[in-house]
């Protein structure tokens, strides 16, 4: 390890907050109680107050910072995988061992994980699926098996890069959408669509849909080794408290897709075609401490524009580059589970983003409704 990765570990700290929960989850399991508040607690309400206490962090590092240089930055997302797995299934075996935790106290204590797996394990899985090394893709894959949401890696990367903003991508949120209507849709349309894009992927290369190199055979295989383990060790209740868990970190990760894209629309250029895809088609968040703990994803103008840049390198873009949102994510979500509280903060948002970056488009009914024509490929 030479000098210069030593010399960025001052720099990368911030981003290590996210350990702080593991902790968390050994006081709530061995005490039961309302202990298992802490970690809402810390993911969502303290990180929140930083942020305001901390305001805004706009400076912008190089984007042409070497890999070789953020030795510490990416190693709090590779060591991630086996501190959650502990968690989860070392929880799943002490909820089964123990008598102290009565049936409300194993829940609550697997809604704080999820809490774990959904902020921060589904959050680190993105960011090391979009990159090249084998290690990286691998334990993103990992990372998705644990909440049983594999598939999210093909929708991800085939599917919302290349058609967010637009009525081809289910996880872009139209406008006037709430939210429940669009979880439901997601967790409808997002398999298929997965499913579509790699069999098109496929055929591409002359190969069938069953074929071993669909990676699908890896996200069942996976996901089915996650849940043998937790069976067997904890029987039906760890199969349960498992799949609750999945579900609450599911939950976490929809809410984000819903607040990152609501009401933004890519200009739709005639024959199924849209504009290319710019920082104004996410919004972004520059709120300090959230950021340390979602390792920059409010930086998400950024990370649409360029997403081959690790999480430090992602840069943030000023009002008339980008729609900010008035808060980080954390409390963003909150107010997005309340549907006439978030027409109430964000529609006036969207309507006066639509004037800024398109006050040529008098007629926006057809983007609301998602009934502009799709690409050819895409159908």
């Amino acid at each position: 390890m030479t000098a210069s990765t030593h010399s960025q570990l001052p720099a990368a700290a911030p981003f290590w907050m996210s350990l702080v929960m593991l902790p968390l989850v050994m006081v709530a399991a061995t005490q039961g109680g309302l202990w298992w508040l802490l970690l809402p607690g810390y993911a969502w309400y303290l990180t929140t107050a930083l942020d305001g206490v901390l305001g805004l962090n706009e400076s912008n590092a190089d984007p042409q910072t070497a890999t070789d240089s953020l030795f510490w930055h990416r190693a709090v997302t590779i060591i991630w995988f086996p501190l959650q797995f502990a968690a989860i299934f070392g929880s799943i075996w002490h909820a089964a061992q123990t008598d102290h935790l009565s049936g409300l106290e194993s829940l609550g204590l697997f809604f704080g994980i999820g809490v774990l797996s959904g902020t921060i394990g589904i959050v680190y899985a993105h960011e090391l699926l979009h990159q090249k090394t084998a290690l990286e893709r691998w334990l993103g894959d990992l990372l998705l098996a644990t909440v049983l949401y594999s598939h999210f890696r093909t929708e991800h990367l085939l599917v919302h890069h290349a058609w967010v903003a637009t009525p081809r991508d289910a996880v872009s949120a139209r406008y006037g959408e709430g939210f429940y209507r669009f979880f439901w849709r997601v967790l409808r349309e997002s398999p298929a669509s997965a499913w579509r894009a790699e069999t098109r992927m496929l055929a591409r290369a002359g190969r069938g849909r069953w074929d071993r190199r669909n990676p699908f055979w890896r996200y069942g295989l996976l996901q089915l080794a996650m849940l043998s383990l937790a069976v067997a060790l904890g029987g039906v209740q760890g199969l349960l408290l498992f799949v609750f868990q999945a579900f609450v970190a599911v939950w976490q990760l929809e809410l984000t897709n819903y607040v990152e894209h609501y009401g933004l629309s890519r200009r739709h250029q005639g024959d199924g075609r849209y504009e290319h895809i710019l920082p104004r088609h996410s919004w972004n968040a520059s709120h300090t401490a959230s950021n340390w703990l979602l390792i920059n994803l409010q930086r998400h103008s950024d990370h649409h524009y360029k997403p081959d840049r690790r999480f430090p390198l992602l840069q943030t873009y000023a009002e008339d580059e980008a729609p900010q949102l008035p808060f980080g994510y954390p409390a963003m979500t909150f107010v997005a589970m309340v549907p006439p509280w978030w027409r109430r903060r964000m529609n006036p948002r969207v309507r006066a983003w639509r004037r800024r970056f398109y006050p040529d488009i008098a007629d926006w009914s057809d983007y609301d409704r998602g009934d502009l024509p799709l690409p050819r490929k895409a159908l």
